[in-house]
C-alpha cells in the first residue's frame, strides 16, 4: 500500500510503498476514503523539518532539554548517534480520515466489514490506504454524512473539546482569535450552543468566511473594529470567554484576550501560540485560564487508546470517542457545515505537490482532502445524479390549457407580487403595450399593492389571492413574488387554468419542480414561461443569427460579474429563499443551452472557500460546453456579463448587452455607439402576450425550462457531492 511519509532531518517528503498493517485484536482495518491535511498543524511540521538543525533546535527547545538531559546520561556520542538515527527516518503525517471497514479485529463487535467510519489518531488515522485502528478511536458515520465530510471528525473533536473547556451557556458571548480551521469550526459550535461570536484573524477571507459560518463579526486583531464589536455585543462588559486557537510566536492574542475577555472570564487555549501572560492584566481581572487537551479525555492514555478500556459515562461524559461521535452527528444534522472549509481536494498521488504547493503559499487554504482511489470514495464512481423530470402529454383541447378568448379582446393580466423587479422590469413595458388590460394586483401588504395600482393602472389591488385565481375574466398570471413561493403559486395558478409567467427561479428543490409538473397533468395546463429574457435580447439574436449553423461542437465562456450584495437583501436569506446562483443562474443556464440548441447532460460545480464564487461547467450531448463563472469579487466598474462562444473556427462575444461581434469568414460588429443594455424584457414579454392571446405555442418549451432547472438545482448538489452531477431524463 502507498502512505505519506517525511523524513525531518532532511525534509524530503515522499508517498512509498509499505506494508499493509496488521488486524490485531481490538481494532479494525481502514480503508481510507478520504483524509484531511490540518493546515495548521501538518504544516508546521513540515516547515520545522526544511529547517536547518539549528532552527529545529530553536522551533522545539522542549526537545533540545531531552537530549541535553541523554548527553548527561548517555555521553554525547552515545546520544548523538541516538538523536541523527531517529531524525534521519521517515515519519508518518496526518490524524483525521474516513475509510470503509475492511477487516475486524477480534474483540470488535460495534462495526462490520463495509460499515463507513470517522477515525483519530496521529498514529493510527494516517495518510495511508490502510490503517488500523483501535476501537476507541473511530466512529460509525451517520446515514447520509458524506465520506468528506467525516473525514474532518478529529479536527471536530479538538474544536469540540476546546469548547467544553469553556463551559458556554446560553446567551453569553465569546471571541475567538486565529479562524484557520479549528477557529472556523470552533465559530460555528458556539454559534450551536446559542453564543454570540466575534473572530479575530489578519486575512480578510477567513473573516469574510467566519461570517458567512456565524460570527456576529470578524476583522483584524490589530484593528479597531474587534474591539468595537466586542463591546457593541456586551455592553462594554468583555466577553465571557476567549478561544486561543491561532499558531505563531507572537504574543498578540494572550494580550488581546486580557483585554477583550470580562471580568472573571475564561480564556481557553486550543492552538499551539506563545503563551507569555501578562501577570497584570490576568490578575486584576482574575482570569481563569484552561487548556484544551486534543480530541478529549483518554488522549495519551494507552489503556484508553490502544487497549480500548473507556472511561465510565457517569465520570467522563466526554470521552474522546463521544466527542468524534458527536461531531459526527452535529454535522449529520446540519448544525455544522464543513463544505465551506474545503478549499481544495487532492488526489493522494499528488500528495507531494500538494503539500509543497502548501508550504510554498501556492495554494492557500483552509482545510485540503486527499481523495482515495477504489470504491472506499464513494462520492467520485458512480456520479451523482439529478433527475430531470417527465414533461406530461397534455392533450389539447382535453384540458385548459388554452383558454378560450374573443377575437380583438385585450388580455387580461393579474400580478402577484409588485417588488423592484415587477415595478422596474416588467410592469413599464406592459402598462404601455396596446391590447393588454393590467386586471387586478395582489401584495401580501396593501399599501404595495395600492401603489402598483395608482402607478400602472391595474384596474383592482387587493391582498386576497383566490380572488384573482377564482376569476374568469384573468388570463394570465403573473408571479413576481420572492423565490420560496414561486413553485406553489405556480402550481395553484395552473390548476386554476390560468396561463402563467414566473419569474425565475421556477422551483428552489427538486421537489418543488415535482410538483409544478404534477400540476400540469392533473390539470392538462401546461402554458407556462419562465423569465428567462436573455434568449430575447436582440442584439444576442441578432449575433446568434450572424453566427449561424454550426457542425461541430462548441466551447462557450460566460462571465458574470455579479457583485456584492447590500448588508440585508433578502437574496441572503439561504435558508428559506436558496441560494444566490439557485435564485438567478437559470438565467445563464438557459442562455448557454439556447445558444448551444440542446439541454445540459450533465454539471460539475466547484467553489472557492471563503467567498460566493462559482465555476459551473456543463456539458451537452454533442460534446459542446459551457463555462459559467459566478462571480461576486470582482471589480464594481467591470461589465456585468461577458460572453464568448466558439465553434468551426468561429467567434461570437457579446459584452454586457451593449457590443456584440462575430470572427469568421468576415467580421461583423455591432454598432460602437453606446446604447441601452437590452436584456429581453419587452420582448420577451410581447412574446408572452401573443401566445395568450392566439392561444398559440409558448415562447419557450416547458421541456427547455424544466431541463435549466434541473441543471440550475444541480449545481448545489454538485457542490455538496464534488464531482459531475449527471442530469438523468425520467422516462
Amino acid at each position: 500500500m502507498k502512505q505519506v511519509v517525511q523524513n525531518y532531518k532532511s525534509g524530503e517528503l515522499a508517498v512509498l510503498d509499505v506494508p499493509v498493517p496488521g488486524c490485531k485484536p481490538g481494532g479494525v482495518l481502514v480503508r481510507s476514503a478520504f483524509s484531511l491535511i490540518s493546515t495548521g498543524t501538518e504544516l508546521m511540521k513540515v516547515s520545522e523539518a526544511g529547517m536547518s538543525m539549528l532552527g529545529k533546535a530553536r522551533s522545539r527547545p522542549d526537545q533540545v532539554a531531552k537530549v541535553m538531559q541523554s548527553v548527561a546520561t548517555n555521553g554525547l556520542p552515545a546520544t548523538y548517534r541516538k538523536v541523527m538515527g531517529k531524525l534521519d527516518s521517515y515519519t508518518p503525517l496526518g490524524y483525521s480520515l474516513c475509510g470503509v471497514v475492511e477487516q475486524v479485529g477480534a474483540g470488535i463487535d460495534d462495526v462490520a466489514v463495509g460499515d463507513l467510519v470517522s477515525c483519530a489518531g496521529n498514529e493510527h488515522a494516517l495518510h495511508a490506504e490502510l490503517n488500523w485502528v483501535p476501537k476507541n478511536l473511530y466512529a460509525r458515520v451517520p446515514d447520509g454524512l458524506a465520506p468528506r465530510h467525516a473525514a474532518f471528525g478529529t479536527v471536530g473533536s479538538i474544536a469540540l473539546q476546546g469548547v467544553r473547556q469553556g463551559e458556554p451557556q446560553l446567551g453569553e458571548a465569546a471571541l475567538v482569535i486565529g479562524l484557520g480551521l479549528i477557529g472556523q469550526l470552533v465559530v460555528q459550535l458556539l454559534t450551536a450552543s446559542g453564543v454570540r461570536v466575534v473572530g479575530a484573524d489578519p486575512d480578510p477571507v477567513r473573516c469574510e468566511l467566519a461570517e458567512r459560518l456565524g460570527a456576529v463579526a470578524a476583522g483584524d486583531p490589530g484593528s479597531a473594529a474587534v474591539e468595537a464589536a466586542v463591546a457593541e455585543l456586551t455592553d462594554g462588559h468583555g466577553v465571557d470567554q476567549v478561544y486561543l486557537a491561532a499558531g505563531g510566536g507572537s504574543n498578540q492574542p494572550v494580550e488581546l484576550a486580557a483585554r477583550l475577555a470580562r471580568d472573571r472570564g475564561r480564556v481557553v487555549d486550543i492552538g499551539k501560540c506563545r503563551l507569555d501572560l501578562p501577570w497584570n492584566a490576568y490578575y486584576e481581572k482574575e482570569l481563569d485560564v484552561r487548556f484544551s487537551r486534543s480530541y478529549g479525555p483518554g488522549r495519551y492514555d494507552p489503556g484508553y487508546e490502544l487497549e480500548g478500556r473507556d472511561y465510565p459515562i457517569g465520570y467522563v461524559r466526554w470521552t474522546e470517542r463521544r466527542n468524534l461521535a458527536c461531531f459526527l452527528d452535529l454535522v449529520a444534522r446540519g448544525r455544522v457545515d464543513v463544505e465551506p472549509l474545503i478549499s481544495h481536494v487532492a488526489d493522494f498521488d499528488d500528495a507531494v505537490e500538494t503539500y509543497q504547493r502548501l508550504k510554498d503559499g501556492e495554494l492557500k487554504a483552509v482545510a485540503v482532502l486527499f481523495r482515495y482511489p477504489g470504491p472506499a470514495a464513494e462520492e467520485k464512481p458512480p456520479a451523482p445524479s439529478v433527475a430531470v423530470p417527465a414533461v406530461p402529454a397534455v392533450r389539447r383541447g382535453g384540458g385548459v390549457s388554452a383558454p378560450a378568448r374573443s377575437a380583438g379582446a385585450p388580455v387580461r393580466l393579474a400580478f402577484v407580487g409588485a417588488g423592484n423587479y415587477a415595478t422596474s422590469m416588467i410592469l413599464p413595458h406592459l402598462s404601455q403595450r396596446d391590447g393588454v388590460t393590467l386586471s387586478t394586483v395582489v401584495t401580501t401588504t396593501a399599501l404595495s399593492a395600492a401603489n402598483a395600482q395608482r402607478k400602472f393602472g391595474f384596474a383592482k389591488a387587493t391582498t386576497d389571492l383566490d380572488a384573482v385565481l377564482d376569476d374568469p375574466a384573468v388570463d394570465a398570471v403573473f408571479v413576481v413574488t420572492r423565490h420560496s413561493s414561486h413553485a406553489d403559486l405556480t402550481r395553484r395558478a395552473l390548476l386554476a387554468g390560468k396561463t402563467v409567467f414566473v419569474e425565475k427561479p421556477l422551483a428552489l428543490t427538486e421537489d418543488e419542480l415535482a410538483g409544478v409538473l404534477a400540476a400540469v397533468e392533473e390539470s392538462g395546463n401546461d402554458r407556462i414561461q419562465v423569465g428567462f429574457n436573455r434568449r430575447f435580447a436582440p442584439l444576442l439574436r441578432e449575433a446568434r443569427n450572424r453566427f449561424g449553423a454550426r457542425t461541430g461542437p462548441a466551447s462557450l465562456r460566460y462571465l458574470v460579474n455579479a457583485g456584492r450584495l447590500q448588508q440585508g437583501s433578502w437574496y441572503l436569506r439561504q435558508d428559506s429563499e436558496g441560494s444566490r446562483f439557485a435564485g438567478e443562474g437559470g438565467h445563464f443556464i438557459d442562455t448557454a443551452s439556447w445558444l448551444l440548441d440542446a439541454d445540459p447532460v450533465s454539471v460539475y460545480a466547484a467553489a472557492p472557500a471563503g467567498n460566493e464564487d462559482l465555476q459551473v461547467v456543463l456539458r451537452y450531448p454533442d460534446g459542446s460546453t459551457a463555462t459559467i463563472s459566478y462571480v461576486t469579487t470582482g471589480a464594481s466598474g467591470f461589465p456585468k456579463e461577458t460572453l464568448d462562444l466558439v465553434a468551426d473556427g468561429k467567434v461570437l462575444k457579446l459584452d454586457d448587452f451593449v457590443r456584440a461581434s462575430v470572427y469568421g469568414r468576415k467580421r461583423w460588429v455591432s454598432s460602437r455607439l453606446p446604447k441601452a443594455r437590452d436584456k429581453g424584457q419587452a420582448a420577451e414579454l410581447a412574446a408572452f402576450v401573443a401566445a395568450v392571446r392566439t392561444g398559440g405555442p409558448m415562447p419557450v418549451p416547458l421541456e427547455s425550462l424544466v431541463a435549466t432547472t434541473a441543471a440550475t438545482l444541480a449545481v448545489q448538489a454538485g457542490l455538496v457531492g464534488g464531482a459531475p452531477v449527471t442530469l438523468a431524463r425520467a422516462r
